[in-house]
Formats: structure tokens, C-alpha cells, sequence
């Protein structure tokens, strides 16, 4: 959400007719589930390594899968032209083809789907008038960030076309925040169209919660870096990482900067010590929360937040300490979103005062 977000948040918004409303916040509501499963999907296409199976953009056409045995082997023989194939899975059968394939497609076919459940519906309420003034130009940039996330997709995908056999670990990473940023807004958004999520009294933790949320994202953006150096497959102890707590060998690549990205030691420790900074962030704002305050709301988000942190902390380490299994795996992502969701929702409610009856 942006700074004018938060400021404005201060007061009531305006709201839409009941009816009105309530059909923006499931519509909202909607997307948001499915911005959850489209990055799960994600996820399942990461660890498959199904990502490159498809190796052209058809934003249009695309959305049609090979119909036929010609149509299978012609997008098999293009697969078989790039350094993924020839380097690591030379030899792979039709049928192992398939299965990458369809994970790819899937996701590709999720992302269209939820454009479109989203641009549709925008159009008739806007054309129903429907939507209040503040609310258009948000809605309007929801709409391009999901555009923009399409277009980031394919960059990534580029990468790995002609002289990787993956795709780079910093675009990965910028695919996996942009979708998270998609979803932590459309978050907001439906918050604010729900005024009953708010709190009394002054404002006192919305610095605090804030802040929270940025970690978080911050911490994803690692995440992404994680996954694309498969960093996760090594150094596979806890709490000591290669004998240690903080482990020799964080800072020799030269230039020094570049340990943060591309060094997988580094890359995994600053993963792991910003997932304790979270925490510790998240136990102190609910311990403090609990101890000045007695709004409920308040007291409820912030415990609701520390018990997501805490279950994510220990899914992290259990997809460690196994090697990244694919279940684990995606359950550390999937309580990833929903840590960004409960820290927006944290946000908005140590922002807002409730609306009076």
C-alpha cells in the first residue's frame, strides 16, 4: 500500500452502498484466494523445475494446450533446443515432458484467469457506478501491477531460455515479491471496505506494524532468492549452519555486495537472520500490545500474526532439515502469503478507528 494509503486511512473512508460493498469485498476477496493458489502453483513449478517447459508467450493463444501427438512432439522438440534439456534432462521422455508441461501451463493459465476475474467485474462496477471516487485509481493500479506481473514473468522465464539451464535467482525473486505486493494491496484495499475492522482510541502501533510488514516483505524477496539458487537443498542444519552460528565464507566473492545474491551460504544465513529478526519483532509488538491495550481487535490481530510467524518459522526449518520436501516445501510458502495477509490486516487495524455506528 502506498504512503497516501496510510495517511488517508486516518479517516473514514468513503464507503460504497451496503450492496455495493459487499459485492466489492468477495470480489476482492476472491482474487486474493486465487493470487494464494497462484502462488503456490508457483511454487509447485519452481520445485518440479517446470518452469522452462514452455519456452514461447502466447498471451492469447497460449491458453490452448497441445491438442494432439504432432502438436506434443513440436513442443517438445522446442523444449529440446534450450540448455535446460541439453545439459540436465537430455533424454526425457514424452511423457516426463507432459508432466512439466502442465505445471506450466496451469500456472501460465491461473494468472489469465485471475485477469480476468478481476478486469471483468471492474468494468461492470465501475460501469454501475459502484465504486467510490477514492477508490478508482487504486483499483486502476491493482489492475497494471497484475499486467506488470505477467510481463515480469516472461523476463524471468527469458533468462533461462539460452545460456542457464534455470532462471535467475533475482528476477525470480522480483516475480515472487510483485505477487506478494499484489496480494498485500488487494489486502488493503478490502480492509479498508471493511470499517468494522478497526479499533478505538488513539493511533499507537501503526509505526510498529508497519514495520512488520516491510520485514516481511524483505523477507520474501530473500525467500525468492532462496528458492532460486536452490540454496535450501544445502546446509541443511539448524540451528548451527556449517558448525556454526554465523558460518565462515559469508563474504568471499568479490565484489562484497554480491555475497547478498549469489553466494548460497549468504543468501541462506540472511534468510534465516532475518526470519529471527521477524519474529522477535512480531513476539515483542504482541507482548507490548498486550500489556498497553485493551482493545480486542488490536490484541487479536497481533496474536493471530505471531502465531502464523511462529508456524512459518518452524515449517522453514523443517523444509530445511529435510532437503526441501515438495509438501513442506509449499506449505512454507503457502503460510508465507498468509503472514503478508495477517501483517496488512495487522496494519490496517492499528491504523484505523472504528467507524461509529
Amino acid at each position: 500500500m502506498t504512503t497516501m494509503d496510510i495517511n488517508a486511512s486516518q479517516n473514514v473512508d468513503e464507503q460504497p452502498a451496503s450492496g455495493a460493498g459487499r459485492a466489492i469485498r468477495i470480489w476482492l476477496l476472491v482474487v486474493g484466494l486465487m493470487i494464494v493458489v497462484m502462488i503456490l502453483v508457483g511454487g509447485a513449478t519452481r520445485l518440479t523445475d517446470s518452469g522452462l517447459s514452455i519456452t514461447e508467450w502466447k498471451p492469447i493463444h497460449g491458453v490452448i494446450p497441445p491438442l494432439n501427438q504432432d502438436e506434443w512432439l513440436e513442443e517438445f522438440e522446442k523444449y529440446k533446443q534450450i540448455p535446460e534439456y541439453q545439459q540436465i534432462n537430455k533424454g526425457m521422455s514424452l511423457d516426463a515432458f507432459k508432466t512439466i508441461y502442465w505445471w506450466e501451463w496451469g500456472h501460465r493459465l491461473l494468472g489469465r484467469a485471475i485477469g480476468l476475474v478481476f478486469a471483468v467485474p471492474l468494468a461492470v462496477f465501475w460501469w454501475r457506478g459502484m465504486i467510490p471516487g477514492w477508490l478508482k485509481p487504486r483499483l486502476l493500479l491493482l489492475l497494471a501491477l497484475g499486467g506488470m506481473q505477467g510481463v515480469i514473468g516472461w523476463w524471468m522465464v527469458t533468462s533461462g531460455l539460452v545460456e542457464r539451464t534455470d532462471v535467475s535467482q533475482y528476477r525470480l525473486a522480483i516475480h515472487l515479491t510483485l505477487a506478494i505486493l499484489i496480494l498485500a494491496y488487494a489486502t488493503w484495499l478490502y480492509a479498508r471496505l471493511t470499517p468494522d475492522w478497526g479499533r478505538e482510541g488513539p493511533d499507537t502501533d501503526s509505526g510498529l506494524a508497519g514495520l512488520i510488514l516491510a520485514v516481511t516483505l524483505v523477507q520474501v524477496f530473500l525467500g525468492g532468492l532462496v528458492a532460486g539458487l536452490d540454496a535450501g537443498l544445502t546446509f541443511n542444519t539448524w540451528p548451527l549452519m556449517d558448525g556454526a552460528f554465523i558460518p565462515d565464507g559469508l563474504w568471499i566473492m568479490a565484489p562484497a555486495w554480491i555475497n547478498h545474491f549469489e553466494n548460497v551460504l549468504t543468501v541462506q544465513f540472511q534468510h534465516r537472520m532475518t526470519a529471527y529478526l521477524l519474529l522477535a519483532l512480531v513476539l515483542w509488538a504482541t507482548v507490548r500490545a498486550i500489556a498497553i491495550t485493551s482493545d480486542r481487535a488490536l490484541r487479536t490481530g497481533w496474536v493471530v500474526l505471531l502465531l502464523l510467524t511462529g508456524l512459518q518459522a518452524v515449517t522453514g526449518i523443517v523444509t530445511l532439515l529435510g532437503q526441501v520436501p515438495f509438501d513442506w516445501a509449499l506449505v512454507h510458502q503457502g503460510l508465507g502469503s498468509l503472514v503478508v495477509v495477517s501483517a496488512v490486516i495487522t496494519l490496517k487495524i492499528a491504523t484505523h478507528t472504528r467507524q461509529a455506528a
